[in-house]
């Protein structure tokens, strides 16, 4: 018989300050009643690169949230028994992660994040000037559809470094694509700011399960027409608070004591 999903429950009241200091997000309805009560139900830390995203955004953002945990895998990463059944308890597509809001699921993690910054406009989720947030939608988009030999052949797994002597055509492909898209979004856009658009944004939840896949398999994107700004804005992502929180979470989730030592280029 396999292991049986573990399902854990936990307040997340972010240890994740947001930038501007005021205390996480609480929705309150216009009659000042609290209103909306999140729950973010996630898979593995180690290895659900869509959770990863949405778990981050709302640290990163200040959201107090219930998380619900679904084990997916087990530390040797073989699938658990009964995990679909579990998931499916909480998403109508069988996926991870969904946010319930009040009970009623939004799933697939772009459509979380653009209900979030919908809800939340203030928080400026997506960049304020027009032009810039139609960009940052365009390749949170391309992330969202596309890159299918990178996330295949590569599989998210935060904890470990195991690089590879070499990538097939169609990831080198990806590779090329992910570091043009990343430079032409902070030359154009990013000013002094040390994420795509400046600060930190959707579009940068997207692409931080990137960052992983790269720092995992020893992927130094200057082989890939980068160069030490593209270091800089994966350095600055790997070092974002949620981000650290989210690896600290996948370690404890494998059991190990830390993760392994990457690269210089990213630690």
């Amino acid at each position: 018989m396999g292991i049986l999903p573990a399902v854990e429950r936990r307040k997340c009241m972010v240890r994740v300050r947001r930038a501007d200091g005021r205390a996480p997000v609480r929705e309150r309805s216009e009659e000042g009643r609290a209103a909306m009560a999140y729950e973010l139900v996630i898979g593995n830390f180690n290895t659900s690169s869509w959770s990863l995203r949405s778990w981050v955004l709302m640290h990163q953002f200040g959201f107090a949230f219930d998380e619900v945990f679904v084990r997916l895998t087990d530390a040797q990463n073989r699938y658990v028994e009964g995990r679909a059944a579990e998931v499916g308890r909480h998403s109508p597509s069988g996926t991870v992660p969904v946010l319930r809001i009040d009970g009623a699921p939004v799933w697939d993690t772009l459509a979380i994040a653009e209900t979030l910054a919908e809800r939340h406009a203030d928080l400026d989720m997506w960049p304020s000037v027009p032009q810039a947030r139609a960009h940052a939608r365009a390749v949170s988009a391309e992330m969202h559809a596309g890159f299918t030999p990178l996330r295949a052949e590569h599989p998210m797994d935060i904890s470990h470094y195991r690089p590879v002597n070499a990538v097939s055509d169609a990831v080198a492909s990806n590779i090329r694509r992910i570091v043009a898209l990343w430079g032409e979004c902070r030359s154009r856009f990013a000013g002094d700011g040390e994420f795509l658009f400046g600060a930190f944004s959707i579009a940068d939840s997207m692409y931080a399960p990137v960052v992983s896949r790269f720092a995992t398999y020893g992927i130094d994107p200057r082989a890939y027409g980068g160069d030490e700004k593209t270091l800089a804005y994966m350095q600055a992502v790997w070092a974002v608070p949620a981000m650290v929180a989210f690896r600290e979470r996948a370690v404890a989730e494998i059991g190990a004591q830390r993760a392994d030592a990457f690269p210089d280029w990213i630690a």
